[in-house]
């Protein structure tokens, strides 16, 4: 409904913040739609508009809706609506984030089983050789886990694209070194059919009624996610 995170509002119930028909809420409750949900004594009485926008987010810009973290997107775009991140990008990151008040978009396009793609632009500290791209496309062992398979392709002599349909923490820079590389620059430009295209940096827009309605029909058969893992 837009009043918190999923982990917050565990929090929330926990500390019997939340009553349901004027009885304290317990977690794993079921919620029908005729029930009376207060928070904190207010009514929650019904569902926000949908939100969805494109942000270019500059290097520095911590992902976090914290407001006592100075650089957090809270801070830096002050929105009057919560929103969550798509695929979260490291302060040292840059480029596109697709922003909603839709946290079941947000888990189906993050769920690594439903195959959505984000187009990466990195530059490393050094020429890249054909082993490398091979490496890196065919998965590399990071965090107990081997990658998936993707598409990497060279750019330059120091720069590459790769396109990811997993979002493990630090992912690409985790596999840079572990190949002996240091990643120098990482840009998202892609996510999905959404392009950071001429987007200026530290600049949001909406998404268009059409990219909405691709988004959709993209994520409909899509699963989602118990969980929102950094990228």
């Amino acid at each position: 409904m837009g009043v918190c995170s999923r982990k917050q509002a565990d929090q929330m119930v926990k500390n019997g913040e939340v009553l349901v028909n004027d009885k304290m809420a317990y977690i794993g409750m079921k919620i029908r739609a005729e029930d009376e949900v207060r928070v904190k004594g207010q009514l929650v009485s019904k569902q926000p508009e949908p939100i969805f926008l494109l942000y270019n987010k500059p290097r520095g810009v911590v992902c976090t809706h914290d407001s006592d973290v100075a650089n957090s997107l809270q801070n830096v775009l002050n929105l009057p609506d919560r929103v969550f991140a798509v695929g979260r990008l490291d302060k040292e990151s840059e480029g596109l984030l697709l922003l909603t008040n839709r946290g079941e978009v947000v888990n189906r396009i993050m769920r690594a089983e439903n195959k959505h793609e984000k187009h990466y632009h990195v530059e490393v500290d050094k020429p890249i050789t054909q082993a490398f791209i091979q490496q890196m496309a065919s998965g590399v062992d990071i965090l107990n886990t081997r990658t998936l398979p993707c598409q990497v392709k060279k750019l330059g002599e120091q720069q590459f694209l790769i396109v990811l349909t997993q979002g493990l923490n630090r992912q690409i820079r985790r596999m840079c070194k572990a190949l002996g590389y240091r990643v120098v620059a990482l840009k998202r430009s892609q996510i999905m059919h959404c392009q950071l295209g001429d987007l200026p940096s530290g600049a949001y827009r909406q998404l268009t009624g059409h990219e909405v309605s691709d988004l959709y029909q993209q994520i409909e058969h899509s699963v989602e996610s118990s969980s929102i893992r950094k990228t």
